[in-house]
């Protein structure tokens, strides 16, 4: 599992660059989530079981208009040179903290539905399924929002992405709760569809055993609204997002918080 492979891999791939620093704070003017997608019409597709789901959550149109006002955001090209430890990525990116568009994103799409109750491949989860499937028990989307633009050339490396703990805001109370990340959620506003080549994330399963191949590459290729969620911290698997040849990728990324 991905916890071995961090451990006996740890000099040779690297972690994700940190993402949990005190976002921008500048207040956001974001486009309404309009037109949205029926809940009853969606369920999740697992590309790999209890490790990478995939659903059609915005439509093309919200999309392009999301596409249009993240650029006019002020976009920050992010070092070439990585830190030590951490992995090469190469992107225009901006990242805010904002509970207000966590929580649109979450209860305004069809998203806080899926989740909380999941069907995945035409399967209904229980109760104990579904905490098992997403480490504890769920009470929404991170505030910590990350915007990435890749251009021509631009990529991210082989990287694994980490757990973090966080507060999340109560509704019930004015102190925050206790909470960690356990899945992280990739919106992808552009696809062939919209000009962009390339840029597609790559998943590395590893073998079950060291006398066993590893498998093939699970290639997530980029589709205009769709959200991917994958596992996180000692359960991540390792993960590239390839070079883009040709156009735009964008992304809205955040990530899902359980109770801790």
């Amino acid at each position: 599992m991905a916890p071995k492979a961090k451990k006996s891999k740890a000099s040779s791939v690297a972690a994700a660059p940190s993402d949990e620093r005190k976002g921008n704070s500048t207040s956001i003017n974001w486009p309404t989530m309009e037109p949205v997608m029926v809940a009853d019409d969606l369920a999740f597709e697992a590309q790999l079981p209890d490790q990478i789901l995939t659903v059609k959550l915005w439509t093309a149109a919200l999309c392009k208009s999301y596409r249009s006002f993240l650029a006019t955001l002020p976009l920050v090209t992010t070092p070439g040179r990585p830190k030590r430890g951490e992995a090469t990525r190469v992107n225009d990116r901006f990242q805010v903290d904002d509970e207000n568009f966590a929580a649109k994103l979450w209860s305004q799409t069809a998203l806080q539905e899926l989740v909380m109750n999941p069907v995945i491949d035409g399967v209904q989860l229980g109760d104990t399924e579904k905490r098992d499937l997403w480490g504890g028990d769920v009470l929404g989307l991170n505030s910590n929002i990350r915007i990435y633009r890749y251009s021509k050339g631009q990529f991210f490396d082989q990287h694994y992405d980490d757990s973090n703990n966080v507060s999340f805001p109560s509704a019930s109370s004015p102190n925050a709760q206790p909470a960690k990340t356990t899945w992280t959620l990739l919106l992808y506003l552009s696809s062939p569809a919209t000009g962009c080549q390339g840029g597609a994330t790559i998943f590395h399963p590893e073998p079950s055993s060291k006398r066993q191949a590893a498998p093939e590459p699970i290639v997530a290729e980029l589709e205009v609204g769709l959200a991917l969620l994958h596992r996180h911290g000692k359960e991540c698997l390792l993960h590239e997002g390839q070079e883009v040849t040709d156009g735009e990728k964008w992304v809205i990324r955040t990530d899902l918080c359980v109770k801790r």
